[in-house]
């Protein structure tokens, strides 16, 4: 199985990123948030994927975040919702969107998504209800908005967050080990990211 993809970011529409992997060109299906957040994206990208295989494809769709990978395979187990279905309910609402839509049973946000009716939106709320509490769900929301935060640091700090939530770390805690470091401003991704694990340590 391929967990993730990372390399250049060749091209990039409205369903679909390239990405070039030591000259092998990954083609990626994308949700339209993520497709849209590539789109400002010039050097590498880093997809969370998932392998689809049929008899006649193999299909390899890609995330910004794990949350919402996670997200496209609770909504595959749910019966009559397949890749291209998942996908289009993503691009329509965010995983945690989509959690909070779930929970307070809003068929008409889950039935906006590209084919999805009212039939399949209550099947998904039914299905997944059970799955989801409020708590995470409000603790996903204020991990978006730490990461949120990272639009105010420079390039290479917000790099080394990242990189510390692809590497299992939360994003509240990733941002704190940041911003803890001295003179973040002035190191390079690398020397940040070595720093932070440091604070990661205590």
């Amino acid at each position: 199985m391929i967990a993730f993809v990372r390399g250049k970011l060749v091209e990039v529409n409205e369903s679909m990123a390239v990405i070039d992997n030591n000259g092998i060109g990954f083609a990626v299906y994308v949700n339209g948030r993520d497709a849209q957040n590539l789109s400002g994206k010039k050097d590498e990208a880093l997809l969370y994927t998932y392998l689809n295989v049929r008899e006649d494809a193999m299909q390899l769709f890609g995330f910004l975040s794990k949350d919402d990978l996670q997200m496209f395979r609770l909504l595959l187990g749910v019966n009559g919702v397949g890749p291209k279905a998942a996908l289009g309910i993503l691009s329509a609402l965010s995983a945690n969107d989509l959690r909070f839509a779930v929970l307070s049973d809003d068929i008409k946000a889950i039935s906006a998504a590209p084919g999805i009716g009212k039939k399949t939106a209550q099947k998904m709320i039914l299905e997944l209800k059970d799955k989801f509490s409020l708590e995470d769900a409000f603790e996903k929301k204020y991990e978006e908005n730490v990461l949120a935060d990272t639009s105010r640091q420079t390039d290479n700090q917000a790099e080394a967050v990242q990189a510390l939530v692809a590497l299992g770390y939360s994003g509240s805690d990733a941002l704190k080990a940041v911003k803890a470091v001295s003179d973040a401003e002035t190191l390079n991704t690398e020397d940040i990211l070595k720093a932070a694990l440091k604070n990661m340590s205590f």
